[in-house]
């Protein structure tokens, strides 16, 4: 039927959106040793308390990495701050 909703609009269908709460998310978290951010620190607020996906998860990231406000460690367990991504919270 025309107009019909199916679902609910997601807040992070928008990986643009997506990538600024993780952003936020990680801006609130106190960095441990060498500026590290567990990605857990991230991933469990992002998906329980802010109602993200999986799928909305993994593209914010991404774009978040390819904006360059953070870099990943190849083994994925943190992330850190650029400078670029320091300064959207400065």
């Amino acid at each position: 039927m025309p107009g019909m909703k199916y679902s609910a609009d997601r807040p992070f269908a928008d990986p643009e959106k997506a990538a600024r709460k993780l952003i936020e998310i990680a801006s609130t978290i106190e960095p441990v040793q060498d500026g590290r951010i567990y990605i857990e620190l991230l991933n469990g607020p992002f998906l329980f308390s802010h109602g993200g996906s999986p799928a909305e998860y993994g593209a914010g990231i991404k774009l978040a990495i390819e904006r360059g406000w953070i870099t990943m460690h190849e083994s994925g367990t943190f992330v850190k701050f650029t400078q670029a991504g320091a300064e959207l919270f400065a």
